[in-house]
């Protein structure tokens, strides 16, 4: 399963592709500004992609925290009624 972190960085690299392929075959201007705009922005959403995925992994480490967490319960509960 692809993570949002990992399909926003396909998204920004594909979108980089699309601009260079544009700017070669004419239907851009080959402005040095343009280029570094999209430059810029492919590296800032290469950023965010790597943010959210560092936030995905801190959300799946918490989710398996909590579950660990209701599963010692659960046992501490358990343990209490066969007494």
């Amino acid at each position: 399963m692809m993570r949002f972190g990992s399909a926003a960085r396909v998204g920004a690299v594909v979108a980089t592709f699309a601009l260079l392929g544009a700017m070669s075959s004419g239907c851009a201007t080959s402005s040095a500004k343009e280029v570094d705009r999209a430059q810029a922005a492919a590296t800032r959403a290469e950023d965010a992609a790597r943010r959210a995925e560092d936030a995905a992994g801190r959300t799946e480490k918490a989710a398996t925290s909590a579950e660990q967490a209701a599963s010692r319960i659960e046992r501490m509960f358990q343990k209490g009624l066969r007494k």
